[in-house]
């Protein structure tokens, strides 16, 4: 492995059918991928702004590697945030893929340092 390179999990973020309707217009199946830092959605899907809002800030972490009892290594589903629906989300990790540094930032590694 080169010095800068580094890697991360592809994500496949599917809706699951839960409890209550879903109020959002998503359907079971309905999914997108995640390989780096692009969203992939199929033909003719659609994803509410706020049913991504919740599932955003949890995607970075999943795709970094985590300790085997870190729960972000262990829990995939996702409740929706609105307390009137049913939504349920899962994140699988799929593959991995691998970066460069100087391939996905501006900012130069420094030597010495665990930033």
């Amino acid at each position: 492995m080169a010095e800068d390179e580094f890697q991360l999990y592809d994500l496949k973020v599917e809706w699951i059918a839960g409890d209550k309707p879903c109020w959002c217009g998503a359907r079971p199946g309905d999914h997108f991928t995640l390989r780096g830092e692009h969203i992939e959605m199929p033909p003719e899907q659609r994803w509410s702004i706020y049913t991504l809002a919740p599932l955003l800030p949890l995607l970075p972490a999943k795709q970094r590697a985590t300790d085997a009892n870190d729960w972000m290594t262990t829990d995939a589903d996702i409740a929706c945030p609105d307390p009137h629906c049913g939504a349920r989300f899962r994140i699988s990790r799929t593959g991995t893929r691998t970066f460069r540094h100087s391939e996905t930032t501006a900012t130069p590694l420094t030597e010495g340092t665990d930033d």
